[in-house]
């Protein structure tokens, strides 16, 4: 059990300096609520991108009844699937605590009488 946890710490030293670089870089050059926008969304993808290459290697692995590299992928596969189930619920504490956010302004509201091709003209105007 303990051979098995020492396999995944590199790539959690690796997914924890990336994000503190991440985090401190974004949080200097914007905001602190920008930088946590930011590491979620990176970690989403970078998660997402780690499961479905390691769970590309847990099948070839399985074909090739290869135990030991299966042993490792599904080692760094539910490493890689806890940090993105720990990313969206990240996500949603974030959401949660800020109601706004991801929401886009709507587009300039336009008069009804407003035409391109037909301008408005009161009646009282000939």
């Amino acid at each position: 059990m303990i051979a098995r946890l020492s396999r995944i710490v590199p790539l959690l030293l690796v997914l924890a300096v990336v994000a503190l670089i991440v985090y401190l870089v974004a949080q200097y050059k914007y905001s602190p609520n920008r930088a946590k926008e930011i590491l979620i969304k990176g970690f989403t993808w970078l998660t997402g991108i780690l499961s479905g290459f390691f769970a590309f290697v847990c099948g070839y692995a399985l074909l090739e009844r290869n135990e030991p590299v299966l042993d490792l992928a599904l080692s760094f596969l539910a490493t890689a699937l806890i940090g993105l189930i720990i990313t969206r619920i990240c996500r949603a504490v974030f959401v949660r605590h800020h109601p706004g956010w991801g929401k886009k302004p709507t587009a300039k509201a336009k008069r009804l009488d407003d035409h391109p091709r037909r301008p408005f003209k009161p009646p009282w105007a000939k």
